[in-house]
């Protein structure tokens, strides 16, 4: 089994193959495969090329947002986000490179990651928390869910801090990155983060207004230590200073409530669709 920073290497520097495309993707979303030195990995390949301008991000920037995602993720230990590199180079030329999830059976994804559904009204499963009430495709009752889980808890702080303005049920996934390791959950797509303004918007709204635990705060609170040292200079090279800062506001506004984070005003709180 690679190392995290074994794994990091060979996206960063493996040659890529190209094997397909994700269609559903809004961004050139490509499934590669990375090998260096006779190691060979599957990934996501997102080039800068690719990349579909947006109104309210600066162009030319999601992959970094990508990466810089992944650091924080792993910083605070949570390693919520599949490790994520940046590349000088590939087919379609300079991009990020993110660790491919595969479910741990070998069958098909489920939706949400088995962790984020649609139910009919009434039919919340048993631990679970419900976020909407809502009508179907066919006009039927339906109620959007997630399940009551320490990871999901996670993975909405953490959209807290950087500023996800697209947590969609489709970008929970619950799987492994190499064979025979132990299934973890992830959160995927991630160029629509640290975003100066305030734009987070998710299906994990579960908690909101709830406290925080103190091992989530504690691990913040070493996040802060860590955006004034070595994280803090990695960051600079993927961010704005101005981005940087709203970062590090959010981050200790979070720990000063010690609570999970409360819809906002003037942005739709929730991603459409939501997966």
């Amino acid at each position: 089994m690679l190392s995290t920073d074994d794994l990091l290497e060979v996206l960063t520097r493996g040659d890529l193959t190209v094997e397909g495309r994700l269609v559903d993707a809004s961004n050139a979303t490509l499934l590669a495969l990375c090998a260096l030195d006779g190691v060979e990995v599957m990934c996501v390949y997102k080039p800068t090329a690719g990349e579909r301008p947006l109104w309210d991000f600066p162009e030319s920037t999601l992959g970094l947002r990508e990466v810089a995602a992944y650091q924080v993720s792993a910083a605070l230990g949570w390693d919520l986000v599949p490790p994520t590199a940046w590349r000088d180079g590939g087919p379609f030329g300079q991009g990020m490179a993110q660790a491919w999830v595969t479910p741990a059976d070998g069958g098909d994804m489920p939706q949400g990651g088995g962790l984020v559904d649609v139910v009919d009204r009434g039919r919340t499963p048993t631990g679970w928390l419900e976020v909407l009430d809502a009508h179907g495709a066919e006009g039927h009752p339906v109620t959007l869910v997630h399940a009551d889980d320490d990871d999901l808890r996670r993975m909405c702080v953490l959209d807290s801090v950087v500023n996800n303005a697209d947590r969609k049920g489709g970008h929970v996934l619950r799987g492994v990155l190499q064979p025979d390791t132990d299934e973890a959950t992830f959160g995927v797509d991630h160029g629509v983060t640290f975003s100066e303004d305030e734009k987070l918007r998710t299906v994990l709204w579960g908690w909101a207004g709830e406290r925080l635990d103190d091992a989530t705060i504690a691990d913040l609170e070493r996040l802060g230590a860590d955006l004034d040292g070595e994280l803090g200079d990695r960051l600079s090279e993927l961010l704005t200073r101005r981005e940087l800062a709203r970062t590090r506001q959010r981050l200790m506004r979070r720990i000063r409530e010690a609570a999970f984070p409360l819809p906002g005003d003037g942005w739709p709180s929730l991603p459409w669709p939501a997966f």
